[in-house]
């Protein structure tokens, strides 16, 4: 069962969100109004995963998203946002967000990015990374650079994997290794790159020709 946070300041949005999820087997353990009760929240119960708005009172979705995964950089964020092209879900995935997904999204779509979420992947549709990228490039803030020579060739393939949006147990079964050995690299992989999270690893992957978006 997948246990989700959810975090939006309009109560009605929260309770159509919680019988849609609950409906599909999954568990709402928490609901926040506000970002500070996000962070609150998310510390106490550790979710799966955490459906995060960006306008919110006292805090933004953003600042509560950089809150989180600096305590916990492996939780994992999903955007809500009206707009494709908003500038704060670029912030929040270069901060580790998984990727975002629009309020009029349907439900298979919500549904779908949860368990993808969940399972360990990442949302990169090609535009949302190259957006992003051009973020990085636009305001001078880079990622680490020129790293992935020390890389080996194993783990040259599990970043591209990752990249890829494939998650721990597709990595596994594709290399024939354990989930747990997979976890083991990908720790070994962000040391080795200085990076924080499975986000911008994908991105520093795609930007260095390491992957492109097509799984293969």
């Amino acid at each position: 069962m997948i246990r989700v946070l959810l975090a939006d300041d309009h109560a009605l949005f929260r309770q159509g969100l919680k019988s849609l999820l609950e409906s599909e087997g999954m568990r709402v353990i928490g609901e926040a109004a506000n970002g500070r009760e996000a962070i609150r929240y998310a510390a106490d119960t550790h979710p799966d995963v955490i459906l995060m708005d960006i306008q919110m009172p006292e805090l933004d979705g953003v600042k509560a998203t950089q809150s989180i995964l600096e305590i916990d950089p492996q939780a994992k964020v999903i955007m809500i946002t009206m707009y494709r092209q908003d500038r704060y879900v670029f912030e929040a995935v270069k901060a580790g967000a998984r990727g975002y997904i629009l309020k009029d999204a349907d439900a298979a779509t919500l549904i779908g990015a949860i368990k993808r979420v969940a399972g360990g992947e990442a949302l990169l549709d090609p535009e949302m990374a190259q957006n992003v990228l051009d973020d990085f490039r636009d305001k001078r803030e880079v990622l680490p650079s020129e790293k992935h020579a020390d890389l080996n060739e194993r783990e040259t393939t599990i970043l591209k994997l990752l990249a890829q949006g494939f998650s721990n147990q597709d990595i596994a079964l594709r290399l024939d290794i354990s989930e747990k050995t997979v976890r083991n690299r990908l720790s070994e992989i962000f040391n080795k790159l200085q990076l924080n999270n499975r986000t911008q690893a994908a991105l520093y992957a795609l930007r260095e020709g390491i992957a492109n978006l097509e799984q293969s």
